[in-house]
């Protein structure tokens, strides 16, 4: 069963790309669904993205719920770990 949720959201940062480029990213799309690579059924996928710059510029990630739960909480516990001067 699919959910067709779809979340985007703008975001500042970088993303290195086919062939090992470096390029600036604007945008992320994130979604549970079926994964087109990753082995299993479904998975969290986000695509973070520079759309001025074409689909080719574009960096997937498909993870499973349990390790998408991990992600979540080691990003928290490391935006935690900075002094919050840092992260405003």
């Amino acid at each position: 069963m699919c959910t067709y949720a779809t979340v985007q959201t703008p975001l500042e940062g970088s993303g290195k790309g086919p062939g090992g480029s470096w390029f600036r990213l604007t945008d992320a799309t994130v979604y549970f669904d079926h994964p087109v690579h990753a082995m299993a059924e479904h998975t969290l996928n986000i695509d973070f993205a520079a759309r001025a710059l074409g689909p080719a510029a574009r960096v997937a990630v498909e993870l499973t719920a349990s390790s998408a739960r991990e992600l979540m909480t080691a990003i928290q516990a490391a935006l935690d770990s900075a002094p919050a001067e840092m992260t405003a």
